[in-house]
């Protein structure tokens, strides 16, 4: 009778046991998934490195940073690099460092910034963008990624938003997810540069700030859904 008793409280404090440990696996799951980083990379397909686009993007991700912990950002400025255009036999140019983080699987969104040439994006930009062409196939890398645009230029309506425009058609053959700001951003950021500064361009900047953060939300909704 003893060693009955023994027995049963033997299994019963095994299978408490076991609740424990499952559960306590379950919130470690839970708590890894939570902690696990949310990258955002943002481009400035400018020529002139570090000046008004790459600013604007650097305000876009900062405050893409600012939603949430998890989420980390990159600035990855093309200025004075070499990137040619997508051809059967891409050369060897400064794109070898740049694919592999677009690859990374802790992506989470992509923030571009061009300047807007002729009421279109740069040429660099193109170029970029051209090769990220080995992300489509075997398997589209980027699909269900959000990414936002922003535009600077010389006049307040010198086709920021055709700029815009011009960069989510392309990126959506990547099967990517477009997404404008918040309020004035309805499309993305669009910047003045007048003197070769954005810093007085209030509303740009709050365009720019405002499409980063709406990057940054939708980032983490389309991450955890995945």
């Amino acid at each position: 009778m003893q060693n009955q008793i023994n027995r049963r409280e033997f299994v019963t404090a095994a299978g408490a046991a076991a609740l424990v440990t499952s559960a306590s696996a379950v919130l470690a799951a839970e708590s890894g998934s939570a902690a696990a980083p949310v990258k955002i990379l943002g481009v400035s397909c400018s020529p002139r490195k570090g000046m008004t686009t790459a600013k604007a993007v650097q305000a876009a991700l900062d405050a893409a940073k600012s939603v949430d912990p998890r989420i980390q950002t990159e600035l990855i400025d093309l200025g004075g690099l070499t990137i040619a255009p997508w051809s059967p036999k891409p050369p060897e140019d400064d794109m070898k460092d740049i694919l592999p983080k677009f690859q990374d699987a802790a992506l989470g969104g992509v923030i571009i910034g061009s300047p807007s040439y002729f009421r279109s994006l740069s040429g660099l930009a193109k170029c970029f963008l051209e090769r990220l062409a080995p992300l489509r196939e075997p398997k589209m890398v980027l699909a269900d990624k959000p990414f936002g645009v922003v535009a600077v230029g010389g006049f307040r309506n010198g086709g920021q938003e055709m700029t815009i425009e011009q960069i989510q058609a392309i990126l959506l053959c990547f099967g990517m997810v477009p997404v404008g700001g918040h309020a004035p951003a309805f499309q993305g950021g669009t910047l003045l540069s007048a003197n070769d500064s954005i810093a007085q361009d209030e509303l740009g900047l709050k365009t720019a700030t405002q499409l980063g953060k709406h990057v940054g939300e939708m980032a983490l909704k389309l991450t955890t859904k995945s």
